[in-house]
């Protein structure tokens, strides 16, 4: 990769030690994504030209001649560590940085929700043409891939949450999390409520439902959006216990009952 795509990968690898994937979007909104895979985020630090840390921070920078390119910081106060264009010798100031850190301090990266996910089946489909309006139940759907299920706002591109990149043409929840919640399944705002797998488990991996082939993209976190469409009191019980956002790789018909297994 050249460029600042490719410097900001590079970067990343210097981070992590060890490889990381080409971007297919937009650099910083896919590296984000696939952190995210990892229990990873990218924090945004304020002031970043003067941020002072004993530690490896990830810095875009512009040169003199207007040129953006990216370097590993370190030290405080800091300096380039990992300067792969050179940058620094040739008048670069800092724009804005980022640290990498965990999404939850008590997990690891690798496999950070286990892998153990067993054997399940669909409970429920639900489906709503547009942002914001109640879920309707079906008895089947068509998943198409690279969209999401006919007749979803998800697949229309109208979701709330719609956007470029990865995680967000299907979401799954388990019936168990919300039966034991005493949340009524269409509240929870996912297309697939399942039964039998731990859908935590299938976070970076590819499964299936029914003949319909998946890969699963980060867990469906809670947030403020979802409580204030469907009522309050479900952000903290369903911290990552809130499903699963995965895209479809092969599409096909999904029906009730269909089985739901990893396939690797």
């Amino acid at each position: 990769m050249a460029g600042l795509a490719g410097e900001l990968g590079d970067c990343l690898s210097v981070l992590l030690r060890g490889p990381v994937p080409e971007p297919d979007t937009e650099p910083l909104l896919f590296y984000r994504q696939w952190l995210a895979e990892r229990n990873l985020g990218l924090v945004a630090i304020e002031g970043a030209a003067g941020f002072s840390w004993p530690g490896q921070w990830l810095a875009r920078v512009r040169t003199a001649d207007g040129a953006e390119h990216a370097a590993v910081m370190f030290g405080s106060p800091s300096g380039p560590f990992f300067d792969p264009a050179g940058a620094f010798g040739r008048g670069a100031t800092i724009e804005s940085g980022w640290l990498v850190a965990p999404l939850d301090l008590a997990l690891p990266t690798e496999r950070p929700y286990g892998d153990e996910a067993g054997t399940g089946s669909v409970a429920a489909l639900l489906l709503a043409q547009r942002a914001e309006e109640p879920l309707v139940e079906a008895g089947e759907a068509v998943a198409v891939a690279g969209r999401g299920l006919e007749g979803d706002r998800y697949a229309a591109g109208a979701g709330t949450f719609s956007g470029p990149g990865r995680g967000y043409q299907l979401t799954l929840v388990e019936a168990e999390v919300l039966d034991e919640l005493g949340v009524p399944w269409p509240r929870a705002r996912r297309n697939v409520v399942t039964r039998g797998v731990a859908l935590n488990a299938l976070v970076g991996r590819r499964f299936h439902v029914g003949g319909v082939e998946c890969i699963g993209r980060r867990l469906a976190e809670p947030c403020a959006h979802l409580e204030r469409v469907s009522g309050s009191g479900l952000l903290r019980p369903l911290v990552h216990r809130g499903g699963l956002r995965a895209d479809i790789v092969s599409g096909g018909r999904i029906r009730l009952g269909d089985e739901v297994a990893a396939l690797d």
